[in-house]
Parts: C-alpha cells; structure tokens; sequence
C-alpha cells in the first residue's frame, strides 16, 4: 500500500497499488480526516425513540389487562384508549422523526440532530403523561415534540436544498 499526500488538514489517500479504489479518503462530508463519518449521538438517540416506543407497545398490553379489553378489540374504556392512542400516534410520528433525524445529523450535525432528537422523545414523554390523564392534557407534549420535529425536517430539508444549489 503507499501513501499519497492529500489536501493541508493532514488526510491521507490510502491505496492498493495498481489500483483505482482508494480505500479510505472521500472529502465530501461522508468522511472526516479520510475515515467513514460516524453518527453516534444520532445513532444513541434512535435507540432511545425506539425504546420508547417499546414501552408505549407494553403499556397497551398492561392497559388491556387492567381494564379488560381482549385484542383486536380497541374501544371500550376511555382510559384504555387513551394508552392506545399514544402508542399509535408515537407510531405514526416514527416514520416522520426517524428519517428527518438521521438526515439532519448527515447534511447539519449529528449532536444538534441528536439535541433536537431528545426534545422530541421529551414531547413525546410529556404527551404520553399528560394523555394518559385527560385527552386535553395532550397539547404540550405534542406541541413539543411538534417543533423538535419540524425543525429537524425543515433543516434537513434546507440544506439539502441549499447543497443542490450550491453545489
């Protein structure tokens, strides 16, 4: 293997002779100082969301048992639905804060994303709690979670946008 001098911040193309593939050095954001970027306090932060939402799926389950209510069966107690709903509406955030996280780490910054990622999973702490009491205790958490949301899309939107224009 050899060496091959790369720009002044000191990164390295590292080759195998004769060949055309570098093995380590792109300087296009998905590679810092030659080496593969990595997403650790995004990748944290998804393990969490995902372990919350875990534990909305149990606290169905022990709702089911408590107020009597037999699977498929999804009405028949307030307090039963109310459970139910926060699990299905932490369900129907997922596919929206996932992709809008990991794509705001990747084109802004991974611990910015990951900041904004536990403010989310916070509002969504919030809406659980407050729901789980009254249907109109919901508005905070959501209101929360909403705006940490957004604002992942809406930067990762921009800068995407921002880089196709620019280059």
């Amino acid at each position: 293997m050899s060496f091959r001098d790369g720009p002044k911040d000191q990164t390295r193309n590292l080759e195998i002779p004769g060949s055309l593939t570098p093995l380590a050095p792109r300087n296009d954001g998905c590679y810092q100082r030659g080496i593969p970027a990595m997403y650790h306090f995004t990748a944290l932060v998804t393990c969490l969301a995902i372990l919350f939402y875990f534990f909305t799926t149990t606290r169905v389950g022990k709702a089911r048992a408590a107020f009597g209510i037999k699977a498929p069966a999804i009405s028949g107690n307030p307090d039963f639905e109310r459970v139910f709903r926060v699990q299905m509406n932490t369900l129907e955030w997922m596919p929206i804060f996932l992709p809008s996280l990991w794509l705001f780490a990747i084109y802004i910054s991974d611990p910015i994303a990951a900041v904004l990622g536990l403010v989310w999973i916070a509002g969504r702490i919030l809406y659980m709690t407050g729901y789980s009491q009254a249907a109109n205790k919901r508005s905070m958490g959501f209101g929360v979670q909403f705006m940490a949301g957004a604002a992942l899309w809406a930067g990762a939107l921009g800068m995407i946008v921002w880089r196709i224009v620019h280059g």
